[in-house]
C-alpha cells in the first residue's frame, strides 16, 4: 500500500515532535516537517502528492488566517487541518469557512489527533468534540471572508505580507517580482476588498484575526 505523505507545519520543534509521535507510528506514513510558512509552502510544492497538511495558524512568515488562505488557494487539492492553541468556536468556524478540512486543538490527546487525521484522509471534516457550530455573528466579517475567497494565491500572499508590515519593495524582493507587479496586486486586493488603502485592508485582516491570541 502506498504510504500517506503528511506535512507537519509548526514553528515549535517540540510540538512538531509530538505530532510526529502521534501520527508517525504507522510505518506507511511519510512525514515532512516545516518550521515556518515558506518552508511549508516549499514542502507542498516538492510533494504534490501529499495527502494532508497539519498547519499551525501562528507561524513565522504569515499572519493568522492568511497562511490558510494562501495554501488553500495555491494547493486546492491538498487537505489542510489547522492545529492551534486558540480553539474557540469563532476561530474554528472561520478556519472551516476559509477551506480547512478540519481543526485540531493543541490540547488534544494523541487518540484525538489520530482520529482527526484518519477522518480527513477518508474525506471527512473533523472538529473538536466541544465545537459548537453556528453562523458568523459579525455580518461585516462574513462579507469580508467572502471577498477574501476571491483573491488569487499571489494576492493572498501579498495581503498576508501587508499584514506583517512589509513594504511593497520588501514584498517584491521576497516574491522575486518587480515592485510594479506588487503595486498591481495591491490595487487588485483593495478593489476586491472594497477598501481605499492598504491600511484599511490590514485593519480588515486584523479584525478577522481578532479572535486569535496564539
Amino acid at each position: 500500500m502506498t504510504a500517506h505523505t503528511i506535512i507537519i507545519a509548526d514553528d515549535h520543534p517540540l510540538f512538531r515532535g509530538a505530532l510526529r509521535q502521534a501520527v508517525g507510528l504507522d510505518e506507511r506514513l511519510a512525514i515532512i516537517e516545516a518550521g515556518d510558512f515558506e518552508a511549508a509552502r516549499r514542502a507542498a510544492i516538492a510533494h504534490p502528492d501529499a495527502d494532508l497538511m497539519l498547519l499551525d495558524l501562528a507561524m513565522p512568515g504569515v499572519s493568522g488566517f492568511s497562511g490558510l488562505m494562501t495554501m488553500r488557494a495555491e494547493f486546492s487539492s491538498l487537505p489542510i487541518v489547522i492545529v492551534s492553541a486558540t480553539d474557540d468556536s469563532t476561530t474554528i468556524r472561520r478556519a472551516l469557512e476559509l477551506g480547512a478540512s478540519g481543526f485540531i486543538s493543541k490540547s488534544s490527546g494523541i487518540d484525538d489527533i489520530r482520529a482527526a487525521m484518519q477522518a480527513v484522509l477518508e474525506g471527512d471534516i473533523w472538529t473538536p468534540k466541544f465545537y459548537s457550530d453556528g453562523q458568523e455573528q459579525d455580518p461585516d466579517v462574513a462579507d469580508l471572508m467572502g471577498r477574501l475567497r476571491t483573491l488569487t494565491p499571489q494576492q493572498s500572499r501579498v495581503l498576508g505580507m501587508l499584514g506583517e508590515g512589509l513594504l511593497n519593495k520588501q514584498i517584491a524582493y521576497e516574491l522575486g517580482v518587480s515592485e510594479a507587479t506588487i503595486k498591481a496586486h495591491v490595487s487588485a486586493i483593495l478593489l476586491k476588498l472594497n477598501v481605499d488603502s492598504r491600511t484599511q485592508a490590514v485593519i480588515l485582516l486584523g479584525r478577522m484575526n481578532m479572535a486569535m491570541v496564539a
